[in-house]
Parts: structure tokens; sequence; C-alpha cells
């Protein structure tokens, strides 16, 4: 039985198509098209695409497969090589430095990249911390998302506004404000922020709502692009295909849809899920990790096929990919679990790692977990009043703390940037799910905790 949802092609006169009357209505619909919402319920009836909204990589529309690769890997070449002159400062670069980039970058596509570099992390002294603070964002900030050069991000909270920060200089850049009603002109968000994801080109940001939309901007301009429906509830996680314009979405309806923003376009549904679909994740790979409920679930988006894991003794809140081959689960039984995609049971488990709460005398729920990708290291938060870094040892078999930073509040979320050198805390006085847990004398902000050391280039 398969668990995916495909559009088919309509002959003759079905069920849904459309007479003579809706086609009128359609037509006359068009000209608003700039405010059209892409539904997946609807994707046979919809127009074909506006040449304006497709984006190509392709010079040429005549261009075949192999002379797009080939034209594109020149192109990438030509770029490392500026890149490392830059970083050397040398007019002549070895051939050697562009061939170790080459394995690099073939290796972090295919999951198999290794750095170890947790050990510099241990006992280490927190040069700073800053703070990034707005009024507009006056109740829980759920959700944050960088920029892939680590110099933008984006914080979405439950006022419904997306406020746009610069990394560099600490301050406010843009807002995409809450509004009550649409006008012609979509300027804002209707709900509350649930969830958030930046593609790696920085070309599209995603912004997921309560009402079960998710909102497609341009991040540089803030210029709103599509809106995406066909979720039946509150959208919970999302997440861009690295190097891709694909986009998953999981919601509280228990679905998690697949979109292709070159086409705009609604893809497929994957099913299989009993309860909520609370976290999602994925990589490089035609491959989604999610959570929800008591099991996780990883899809092998080509083959059709999932894979269903069991560990946690409650529901499991929040998951992340360490690589493509492993990752890193947190519930509100207080466990974090160590998994990898070829096994159904956990790899390494440690109970209560929060502590206890006082109140119940149950563990403290894992509210968030943070991941350097191809790394062997990971940070989790809850609402203990710290933040905790970890070192994954003895291939991914083990775990152990090796620092723990004190932030007050409910950690809504965690991200590293990709050099390592900075963590951003979601910090709020409620969890990002509901008020089950609150923080009263805590702040809804963004804590910035800075490494002052060099460790990925």
């Amino acid at each position: 039985m398969s668990f995916f949802v495909r559009s088919k092609q309509s002959s003759g006169q079905k069920r849904g198509a459309l007479t003579n009357r809706k086609t009128k209505k359609r037509k006359v619909e068009s000209k608003h098209s700039k405010n059209e919402e892409i539904t997946s319920s609807e994707d046979e009836e919809l127009p074909s695409t506006d040449k304006n909204n497709v984006f190509s990589d392709s010079e040429d529309e005549n261009e075949t497969a192999q002379e797009k690769e080939v034209r594109l890997a020149k192109v990438f070449l030509e770029e490392i090589e500026r890149e490392e002159k830059a970083r050397l400062e040398k007019d002549e670069l070895d051939q050697t430095v562009i061939s170790k980039r080459l394995k690099e970058d073939h290796l972090r596509k295919t999951g198999k990249l290794r750095l170890t570099i947790a050990e510099q992390y241990k006992n280490i002294e927190i040069s700073s911390i800053s703070t990034l603070k707005c009024k507009q964002q006056r109740n829980a900030i759920t959700s944050i998302c960088i920029s892939s050069d680590n110099k933008i991000i984006f914080t979405g909270s439950k006022d419904g506004n997306v406020i746009k920060y610069c990394l560099t200089t600490f301050k406010k850049l843009a807002v995409i404000p809450f509004i009550r009603n649409h006008t012609e002109d979509i300027s804002g968000h209707t709900s509350e922020i649930l969830s958030l994801a930046l593609s790696t080109d920085n070309k599209y940001l995603a912004v997921g709502e309560k009402t079960g939309k998710v909102y497609i901007w341009d991040p540089n301009t803030l210029k709103h692009i599509k809106i995406l429906t066909g979720h039946k509830n509150s959208i919970l996680g999302l997440s861009f295909k690295k190097d891709s314009h694909t986009l998953y979405s999981c919601s509280q309806d228990k679905c998690v849809k697949v979109w292709n923003l070159d086409e705009m376009a609604y893809v497929e549904t994957l099913f299989g899920h009993q309860t909520s679909v609370t976290s999602i994740d994925t990589l490089y790979k035609d491959r989604v990790v999610t959570s929800g409920g008591h099991d996780l679930r990883v899809w092998k988006i080509p083959e059709e096929t999932q894979l269903i894991y069991n560990g946690h003794s409650g529901n499991i809140d929040n998951v992340r990919l360490i690589n493509d081959g492993h990752f890193i689960t947190g519930g509100d039984d207080g466990q974090i679990c160590i998994w990898s995609v070829m096994r159904k049971k956990p790899l390494f488990c440690v109970e209560s790692v929060h502590g206890m709460d006082e109140s119940n005398d149950q563990p403290k729920w894992i509210t968030a977990i943070g991941t350097l990708i191809n790394t062997d290291l990971f940070a989790t938060g809850s609402y203990d009043g710290f933040v905790r870094l970890w070192k994954l040892e003895d291939n991914f078999k083990k775990c152990v703390e090796i620092l723990k930073v004190q932030v007050e509040g409910v950690v809504n979320a965690l991200m590293f940037t990709s050099d390592g050198q900075k963590l951003l805390v979601c910090v709020s006085r409620e969890y990002r799910l509901g008020r089950w847990i609150t923080v009263k004398n805590s702040k809804n902000c963004i804590r910035i905790i800075h490494f002052n050391m060099q460790l990925l280039t």
C-alpha cells in the first residue's frame, strides 16, 4: 500500500471537472494571479505557471541535461577558485586545494563528511552573549532561520510578525507584520507564526501559520510571492532540501506535504503519522525525517517508502539530522536519543537530560535541539535555565555533555551558524506548541552565544 498521494491525469468529464460556468469564473479570477493561493487539493485545476514565476538554471531552453551539468560544474569550479584565491591571497592556486574542496563538497552532499570539532568547545569560555529583542514580538518567539552566509536571520512569533535581523550589526532590518485582513496586495500574516525555513540560495523564505497556510516571501525585498494551501491545521515545521527549492511541511493535521517552489506547485502528501507531526528535517538526499506522537518516520521519497522508529516513552517533539545517516531526538520524557537510519532502535539514550520538574516530579521536556551539520556537536534546550552542548563519540554510539550555558526561559529553537562561531537561542516565556510550560520571569528574545574561535572555513 502506498503512503504517497499523486495527482492523476484527468481524461474526459470526471468528478471535480470544471463546467463552462466555472471556467469563465476561473478566467476572471486569474487577473489577480499575484495573490493566487496554490492548493494541494486543486493542483489538477491550476492554470499553467506564469513564466515570471519559473526559475531555471539553463541559459538555453534547448540545452541538454548533460550540457547543463557540464556548464554548472564549470561555474562551480570557477567559484571555488575565486574563494580559495581570496582566502589564501594568492594569484596561483595549487590544484590540490581545489581537489580537497571538491572532495569535501562531495562528502558533504552524500552525508559522509565527518568533522570532529566538539572537543574544542569543552569548558570554553563564552566571549559574549548578545540579545535581539523588538517591540513587534511581545509574545512567544517560536522559530528562527539563518541565511547560508550567516549574515541574516529571521524570527517568527505568536504575534504574527516575522522580524529580519542583521547578524553582523545585530540590528533589526525589516518586519513582515501581522495584519487582520488581506488586501489585494498581501503584506503580512493573519495568524501565529509557528515555523520558518530559508532556502540554501536565500531565494525563498517559507513561513508556516497557525491557519495551515505556508507563505512564500522574497527574503531580500520581503515581497510576497505565493501562498501554499492544503494543510487543514497549524504548520508546525518547515524544511528545505539543501541546494534545492524542494520544501517539506508538517502539520497538526497528521500530514507531511512536498512542494516544488521552482514551479510554485504542490507535489504530494505523505500519510502515516497518527498524531500531529511536530518536527521535520532534511539535508541533501531525497529523504525527510519527521516526529509526531511516539514514533519517528524516515520518508524515502523516490522509493515511495517509509521507515518507522520507536524508542521514546513519551511524545517526540523534536528531531534534527546530524548528517544524512544519523539524527537526534528529544521529547516530553526528558530523553535525548541518537539514531541511525539503518536501525529502528536508538543507538544511545540519555535520560532526564535537563533535570526533574519539581512541580510534578517528572523529567523536564526537551523543547529544542540544534545540530552542527556533519560534525560531532549538538545542543539541547529545555526550561531549566541552561542550554547544553554535547559531543558525539564512538561512531554515534555515545554522547557526553561538554558545556552548559545559562539561558533563562523556555528554549523554543536552537541553531548553529554554519561556521560554528555562534549558537542562536530562541527564548520565550512559554512553549511554542502551547502554554503547558511557562517561565514567567523570562523575556521573549533571541540570545546569541558567541564562541571566540575559528572552527570551520
